[in-house]
């Protein structure tokens, strides 16, 4: 009886919850099916249940290529470079940022860093290819100091770090709003008690301020695990050209052009599925590293 009538009172929040319920089915449990053609010599016109069974030599075949692994190797370290810059430097932001008194000032420089990240990459994208190209503003600069002009996005050597570089330009804004409020829950009499005692602004910061957020932290840090192999399909295909590939290409754009370009449904859904799976082990370690280090849980 007790269950039936807080059911009753709950009524209304599982009508809300219908529509995302019936998206994730739809669009993420229903598409599920088509794993099988990981297992199989997948062909169009046999159907998804009628092409031949190999087991694991789709698996077999992906890991002997030189390019998956090259692939991979750029995968982690494209997305590891960005998850630890992408703490670093709102954290590092967000500190510099509640050190600022002129209350007008701190809100049009938050407001100017967080615009960015409501930007596509498609938009973004033509921005900085046209920045960075043969004749744009960046190798104009670098004519004036002397230097040859560089085609950036082609020069496999710079493209790894133009990639982390401007999606951190793009996100800090944005990650930092995250520290700044967790700041605001610091108690005031904490730094005045430390004034007093001729605690500097530097000795402040490193024992009160970051103690005082260590939880926000280490809780954006834990959860980062979970994005280990995603280094950004969307920013990286709109950058990206076949003279980067040794250093650019990702997991996702090697599976889009697998799959989607030459036909080979069955390695990339392997590769899919090999992302996946990892993916999967990395988002339960890192909330149980967030349940145990940071108090953080889901239910």
């Amino acid at each position: 009886m007790k269950a039936k009538k807080h059911f009753k009172l709950q009524t209304h929040y599982f009508i809300m919850t219908l529509p995302g319920l019936l998206w994730l089915f739809f669009f993420s449990i229903v598409p599920l099916r088509g794993i099988v053609m990981a297992f199989e010599n997948y062909n169009p016109g046999a159907g998804l249940w009628k092409s031949p069974f190999v087991g694991l030599e789709n698996f077999e075949y992906l890991f002997s290529l030189g390019d998956a692994k090259r692939v991979i190797v750029n995968t982690i370290i494209i997305a590891g470079s960005k998850i630890i810059l992408n703490i670093l430097v709102p954290l590092t932001f967000a500190l510099l940022l509640n050190e600022v008194k002129h209350l007008r000032y701190k809100k049009v420089v938050q407001t100017a860093v967080y615009l960015p990240h409501f930007l596509s990459w498609v938009i973004l994208a033509s921005v900085l290819l046209n920045v960075f190209s043969l004749d744009g503003i960046v190798n104009q600069i670098m004519q004036l100091l002397g230097k040859d002009p560089v085609i950036w996005f082609s020069e496999s050597k710079y493209f790894r770090q133009l990639v982390v570089g401007t999606d951190v330009w793009k996100e800090f804004g944005f990650n930092a709003v995250i520290y700044l409020a967790a700041l605001t829950g610091i108690d005031p009499t904490l730094y005045e008690a430390a004034a007093i005692d001729g605690c500097s602004r530097w000795k402040q910061i490193l024992h009160i301020t970051l103690p005082g957020i260590a939880g926000t932290i280490i809780l954006m840090a834990v959860l980062g695990l979970g994005n280990a192999l995603n280094a950004g399909f969307d920013q990286v295909f709109n950058l990206y050209n076949p003279m980067v590939y040794s250093t650019g290409d990702i997991l996702d754009t090697w599976v889009y052009r697998i799959g989607l370009v030459n036909l080979q449904f069955s390695l990339a859904t392997t590769a899919g599925l090999f992302k996946s799976v990892i993916s999967f082990f990395m988002i339960v370690i890192s909330y149980w590293a967030a349940y145990k280090f940071a108090d953080y849980k889901i239910f």
